[in-house]
């Protein structure tokens, strides 16, 4: 194999399937990306066994072939190479090594052969469907926050993405919840997805797809069947194990009668529960948040260090109500609001409370309340 490229485009390769890959790694293989050159490209594959990503970019093909060498090395040995320049890669004859040539400098890198090199397979997809890369980034973008961290309760480590009947409407629904907050995002279910069965999609693989739709000009190509599914993302190939697991009837946690309406600007009130919260030492230290007429009243009690109040105006006219909520979580629901305003649909000190987006109809968040 002997291939010339830019170092931008290796570089912008590198650095997407170069994530896929385990700092720390038993199996010698998985630490190691695929190159394969072939035709005026060349095709880099990176692997954890659970995640498979793939991308290919133009280049200078002398020699084909293909070979594995360590992938952060390499990325790291591609970043700090000059801007404009132009790389070469060149295997040995005896196929053990590489050598990384550019300008003056020269790296030789140990290689394993392509053969040692998993292959995820996919299998065959059930259903196909494409999408707008901006649509796709709202329905993750608005839930992955709540992703569960807890690896006992392994089904709740992803977004849970199905189709479901809406006001007379298919739709395709995102949910992602932790037990204590739960968020869900939507869009009118694209031409394909009818019928797909309910998946869901793991965290890394989340956090992955998120940095690859950052181009709303890109449409993506979805493919999916029971245990993988696969994202075609212009030169790109995300494909991925799914989690196998039931994800709960989520639809019973969302409150339907909650009468009280506490509507309040939503950065006044961010920064306000940011302040009271300096106060609090543990993570997880509730904000108790006092709702009269025409105000809310945010308070933090610490008994080693102190506490904190502050008053900010709102638009309510229900009776009054005394709630506690995790400060963090109250920040992280704010974080995802696009509108000037935030909506709270209250029941009592001690029932879910419902918080909607004024300008976002198609997403919507739940927060369990804590006793203060």
């Amino acid at each position: 194999m002997r291939v010339t490229l830019e170092r931008a485009n290796l570089l912008k390769s590198l650095n997407h399937v170069h994530r896929v890959v385990e700092r720390r790694n038993t199996i010698p293989i998985l630490s190691n990306v695929l190159l394969k050159a072939d035709g005026a490209s060349l095709e880099m594959k990176a692997t954890d066994l659970d995640l498979e990503m793939t991308e290919a970019t133009a280049a200078q093909v002398e020699r084909t072939g293909a070979t594995t060498v360590p992938a952060h090395l390499l990325y790291d040995i591609v970043r700090k190479l000059p801007d404009g320049a132009e790389v070469m890669l060149k295997m040995a004859d005896d196929g053990n090594s590489m050598t990384v040539v550019s300008g003056r400098a020269s790296f030789r890198l140990q290689c394993l052969p392509q053969s040692d090199f998993p292959e995820l397979s996919a299998g065959s997809f059930s259903h196909i469907f494409r999408m707008e890369s901006s649509v796709l980034k709202h329905l993750i973008d608005k839930t992955q926050f709540a992703i569960s961290t807890e690896e006992t309760r392994y089904y709740l480590n992803g977004i849970y993405l199905h189709t479901i009947e809406s006001g007379g409407t298919l739709k395709l629904r995102s949910v992602a919840t932790d037990g204590h907050r739960l968020a869900r995002a939507e869009t009118d279910a694209p031409a394909g997805s009818e019928g797909m069965p309910g998946i869901i999609i793991p965290r890394k693989t989340v956090s992955e797809l998120q940095k690859l739709v950052d181009n709303p000009d890109v449409a993506v190509t979805v493919e999916l069947s029971d245990t993988k599914i696969r994202f075609t993302i212009g030169s790109v190939v995300l494909t991925s194990k799914l989690i196998d697991g039931t994800f709960p009837d989520y639809q019973r946690v969302i409150p339907t009668g909650n009468d009280k309406l506490l509507v309040i600007d939503r950065q006044s009130f961010a920064q306000a529960v940011d302040r009271v919260s300096t106060i609090s030492s543990e993570r997880g230290r509730a904000v108790k948040m006092t709702i009269a007429d025409g105000q809310v009243t945010l308070a933090v009690n610490n008994p080693d260090s102190g506490s904190a109040t502050e008053e900010i105006p709102a638009d309510y006219s229900s009776d009054p109500i005394e709630i506690g909520f995790n400060a963090r979580y109250l920040l992280d629901v704010a974080a995802q609001l696009t509108g000037s305003e935030a909506r709270f649909m209250l029941a009592d000190a001690g029932a879910p409370t419902l918080i909607q987006d004024a300008s976002d109809a198609h997403a919507l968040y739940v927060l369990m309340p804590m006793r203060v």
